[in-house]
């Protein structure tokens, strides 16, 4: 996984790119149609994309030096004045404040990338991890306003490079639901390739290679774009991809692990 931060900015800059034609190819009379998110219209999910541009914007100003850290009591008053707007506002200023944060993301210097350093999440992250928690989003949103134009619309390839190690490291263990009886998967990924071995019980893990006792486990090969949107709840039989090879059993338990929001 790269760990240049310009690299995960020219990502999230082709994302926001990916996000603009998702929007057009629904046209303005669609804002509130329901996006694949199922509490969100359209509209909403760029409210909640350009709410989250605004924050990401005072976290990035405050960690090199140009601005007070915001904490999460702030948030709020900036949730409500975007849930207040119409919802062509809320598209065309969501576009707008998206467009703001990355090309303000591009402007930085290389010092300025170097010296970035902020905890979130229970996590220290430099300029990559930084831009990488906005990628995810921006990448997983962004699929669920295209999708409702091109049901077989796919997660881009530069974005799932990037994204798929989050699988193990932070989404399986924070968004995976324990399981009863527990459920053990060897998970065979394709595009990038990795060989992993779920294991969902009291908690959930994702950890390299075949089962650590050498048990059986349930296998399942499937392609990382796939696998990223199972971690956030977004594959549902009918956007399965046929390159998923699984029992459907199986692939019902894992959508049991990984829910959704």
């Amino acid at each position: 996984m790269s760990t240049d931060p310009r690299h995960w900015i020219a990502v999230l800059r082709a994302s926001h790119g990916n996000l603009v034609g998702a929007v057009a190819a629904l046209g303005p009379d669609r804002a509130t149609d329901q996006s694949y998110c199922r509490d969100w219209s359209v509209a909403q999910v760029l409210s909640h994309l350009g709410s989250g541009a605004e924050i990401s914007l005072l976290t990035l100003r405050s960690a090199i030096g140009e601005g007070e850290p915001v904490g999460p009591d702030g948030f709020p008053p900036i949730w409500d004045r975007w849930n207040a707007k119409a919802p062509a506002d809320q598209i065309a200023d969501g576009l707008a404040a998206d467009e703001e944060y990355v090309a303000r993301l591009e402007q930085l210097t290389d010092d300025q990338l170097d010296g970035i350093k902020v905890s979130m999440f229970g996590m220290d992250l430099d300029a990559a991890g930084l831009i990488g928690l906005r990628l995810g989003e921006h990448t997983m949103h962004t699929w669920d306003v295209a999708v409702i134009a091109n049901p077989d619309a796919r997660l881009p390839a530069d974005a799932v490079d990037l994204l798929i190690d989050n699988v193990a490291r932070f989404l399986g263990p924070r968004l995976g639901k324990p399981q009863d009886p527990p459920l053990t998967v060897h998970l065979t990924v394709t595009g990038p390739e990795r060989d992993w071995t779920l294991t969902a019980a009291d908690g959930v893990t994702v950890a390299d290679g075949g089962p650590a006792d050498g048990g059986a486990a349930r296998e399942v090969r499937l392609p990382g774009e796939a696998l990223l949107r199972l971690a956030y709840g977004r594959l549902d039989p009918a956007h399965t991809p046929p390159e998923v090879e699984a029992d459907p059993a199986v692939l019902d338990r894992l959508r049991a692990v990984f829910p959704g929001f």
